[in-house]
C-alpha cells in the first residue's frame, strides 16, 4: 500500500510539472544559449492560460516587464537588449517559471535556401568541405552559436517547430553547423569581436515559391497555392508557401541584423520569374519581421554541368548562365542588396561545392562594408556596366572596381564576341590597365554588336578584381 502511495505522488507530481509546463511556454526559437540582437527592441513570445499575467526579467539590466495573454494565451513583450555581452539569464513567471540561460547579446543572423545552405561543416556524405577539420578544432572559445530549423512542409502557417535548440560553438557540435554560416560567422567574429548567432532555415533542393508568403505568390498568376490543411511533412520541398509555412514562421519577428540566402538551382527551369519572385519574397518577409528594409546578401549558383537539366529548357541551353545573369537582376529589384559572385568555386560534376570557405567569407565581406562600415578591402565583385565600341573592338567597362581588375597573368579565353549575325565567337581580350577596360576583338567579326563572357554552364573564372573577387559570368545582348 505504501509503494502505491508513493507511486501515486510522484505520478501526481509529474502530472503537476506537465500542467505547469502547458500553462507555460515559450516560442521553439528561444532556448539556453540563444543570442540576442544587441541595442534593439527584441521580441520574446509564448503562450499561457488567456488573459493571465506574465512577468519577465533580464539580468543585464534587472528591468521586468509585465504582460497579460491574449484570449488565445499568446504574449509578446520587447526585451531593451544592451550592447554586447553576456552571459545573461532571462527569468518568465506566470503559472509555471521558465528560466532561459547562458544568453548572450551579439550580432544575429538569418539564413535561408538550399541544400548548398545547409551543407553542414561536417559535409555530407562522400561530400567534403574543405577547411572544415580546421575550422570544427578551433572553433572551442568563439563565441559562435547556432540553431537549425527542423525541416518540416506545412500547409497552413505553424506556430512551432520540435526537437531543435541553440547549440554553441565547440568541437562537438561545430560540425552541425551551416558549413557557410561557420565561415560567414567566423569572419565577423574575428572583425566585430562580439558574439554572433546564426538561424539556418534551409531545405535542400527547394524553390523559391517554397518559402513565398500567400501574398507574394498572389503577385505572380502562375503560381498556385495549396488549399490550407492540417497536412504537414519533412518530405515537400517545392509547393509555394510551405516552407514559409513550416520553417519561417515559427521565428518571424525574432531580432535579427540581417539575412543570407544561397538558393537558385531548383529554379533554373523558370528563369524569367526568378528575380521578381526573389523580390516579392523579400518584401514579404521584412514586411512580417517589421524591421524595416534589414540586409539580404545573397550567393550566386556556382557553375556547374547542367546538360541533363537542359532537356527540360531546350531554348537556354547554358542555363546557369540565365540564372546567374537573373540573380545579378535581383539586386537592382531588392533595397539593401548584395550578391557575392562564386564563379570561381564551381565543381563540373558536383553541385554542391567543397570550397564553402570563400563563399561565407564573401557574404561576410559584405556584410563588414555594407551593414559595418568597415573599407579598406575589396568587399564586391566588379560588374559589367555597359559596351562602347571601337571599330573592330568592344570595350567593356566595369563599375564596383577597388583595384582594377587582373586575370593573374593568365590570358582571358573565356570572351565570346558576334556581330550582325549574332553567332558568336571566341574572341581575344585582354585588361587595358590605364582605364579598368577590357578590349574584346576578333578578325571574324568586323562590326561587334555584343560579347559575352563566361557564359556557360560550367566555367572556371578567368577575370577577378585586385582583391581576389571573380567578375560573374555577363552578357552585353538581350537576344535569348
Amino acid at each position: 500500500m505504501r509503494i502505491i502511495k508513493i507511486n501515486l505522488i510522484i505520478c501526481s507530481l509529474l502530472f503537476c510539472v506537465s500542467v505547469f509546463s502547458q500553462n507555460l511556454k515559450l516560442g521553439s526559437i528561444f532556448s539556453d544559449n540563444m543570442i540576442l540582437q544587441q541595442q534593439t527592441k527584441a521580441p520574446i513570445w509564448g503562450w499561457a492560460k488567456e488573459n493571465s499575467k506574465i512577468h519577465v526579467t533580464t539580468s543585464w539590466d534587472n528591468r521586468s516587464y509585465n504582460i497579460t495573454t491574449d484570449k488565445n494565451g499568446k504574449w509578446m513583450t520587447l526585451l531593451a537588449t544592451p550592447t554586447a555581452g553576456g552571459p545573461y539569464n532571462i527569468t518568465i513567471n506566470g503559472s509555471g517559471s521558465i528560466k532561459l540561460k547562458n544568453v548572450y547579446i551579439g550580432e544575429v543572423w538569418l539564413a535561408s535556401g538550399q541544400s548548398n545552405m545547409s551543407m553542414q561543416l561536417k559535409g555530407y556524405h562522400h561530400q567534403p568541405v574543405i577547411g572544415a577539420t580546421e575550422a570544427i578544432l578551433n572553433s572551442t572559445g568563439k563565441k559562435i552559436h547556432f540553431i537549425n530549423i527542423p525541416t518540416l512542409a506545412a500547409y497552413r502557417p505553424q506556430e512551432e517547430f520540435k526537437d531543435a535548440k541553440w547549440k554553441v560553438a565547440a568541437l562537438s557540435t561545430a560540425g552541425d553547423c551551416s558549413a557557410v554560416c561557420w565561415f560567414f560567422a567566423d569572419l565577423l567574429y574575428q572583425q566585430l569581436n562580439v558574439p554572433i548567432g546564426i538561424i539556418n532555415s534551409s531545405y535542400g533542393g527547394s524553390n523559391v515559391e517554397a518559402w513565398m508568403t500567400d501574398a507574394a505568390c498572389a503577385e505572380f498568376s502562375d503560381i498556385t497555392v495549396p488549399p490550407k490543411s492540417d497536412e504537414a511533412s519533412p518530405w515537400v520541398n517545392n509547393v509555394p508557401t510551405v516552407l514559409y509555412n513550416g520553417m519561417i514562421h515559427p521565428i518571424e519577428n525574432y531580432a535579427i541584423k540581417g539575412m543570407l540566402w544561397y538558393q537558385g538551382e531548383s529554379n533554373i527551369f523558370n528563369v524569367p520569374r526568378y528575380a521578381p519572385s526573389v523580390a516579392a519574397m523579400v518584401k514579404e518577409w521584412r514586411k512580417k519581421w517589421n524591421r524595416g528594409d534589414f540586409p539580404f546578401y545573397f550567393v550566386q549558383i556556382a557553375p556547374y554541368d547542367y546538360k541533363e537539366w537542359n532537356f527540360f529548357t531546350p531554348q537556354w541551353p547554358e542555363i546557369s548562365a540565365y540564372q546567374r545573369e537573373a540573380q545579378m537582376k535581383s539586386q537592382s529589384l531588392i533595397p539593401n542588396s548584395a550578391m557575392a559572385v562564386i564563379l570561381d568555386v564551381g565543381e563540373e560534376y558536383q553541385i554542391h561545392p567543397p570550397r564553402k570557405k570563400e563563399v561565407g567569407q564573401r557574404l561576410a565581406m559584405l556584410a563588414l562594408s555594407k551593414t559595418y562600415d568597415f573599407s579598406g578591402f575589396e568587399a564586391e565583385s566588379p560588374e559589367y556596366e555597359r559596351m562602347e565600341v571601337e571599330g573592330n573592338s568592344a570595350i567593356i567597362h566595369f563599375s564596383k572596381q577597388f583595384m582594377g581588375l587582373t586575370s593573374y597573368g593568365k590570358e582571358l579565353q573565356l570572351f565570346e564576341i558576334a556581330g550582325e549575325s549574332r553567332v558568336f565567337v571566341k574572341a581575344k581580350a585582354y585588361i587595358n590597365e590605364e582605364d579598368g577596360t577590357v578590349v574584346v576583338q576578333s578578325h571574324l567579326v568586323k562590326e561587334p554588336k555584343a560579347v559575352r563572357y563566361a557564359f556557360k554552364d560550367f566555367v572556371n573564372a578567368e577575370l577577378f578584381g585586385t582583391g581576389g573577387l571573380p567578375v560573374s559570368s555577363f552578357r552585353t545582348d538581350d537576344w535569348e
